[in-house]
């Protein structure tokens, strides 16, 4: 059996990071995940989870434990009588090592 390649961290500049991470996600399960430690992040399509993590401990200095995301495809809505949809996003749902915080409704 042979050995896994061993994981190389992930850089990410400033003009990435903040390509990444679009904006915080405010919703009723966003809130009820930040009692476990826990903050939601829209991010772009194309991230990765490495990415994310890093964009993440760059940006606000806390120390990440675990990334999660999930793709939300668009819906097809009417408006005003025409057809439409919504785009897709990617949510990411971070959890943070204890004693490490995030205040979204403060901005960087």
């Amino acid at each position: 059996m042979s050995k896994p390649y061993p994981k190389r961290p992930v850089t990410v500049g400033l003009e990435r990071a903040y390509e990444v991470i679009r904006r915080p996600l405010i919703t009723e399960k966003a809130t009820r995940v930040s009692e476990h430690n826990q903050v939601a992040f829209v991010v772009s399509l194309d991230a990765t989870k490495p990415e994310i993590k890093a964009a993440v401990e760059m940006l606000f200095k806390v120390k990440v434990e675990a990334v999660n995301t999930l793709r939300q495809k668009g819906k097809t809505k009417r408006f005003r009588g025409r057809p439409g949809t919504r785009p897709d996003i990617k949510k990411a749902f971070i959890t943070l090592a204890e004693g490490h915080s995030i205040d979204v409704t403060t901005g960087l």
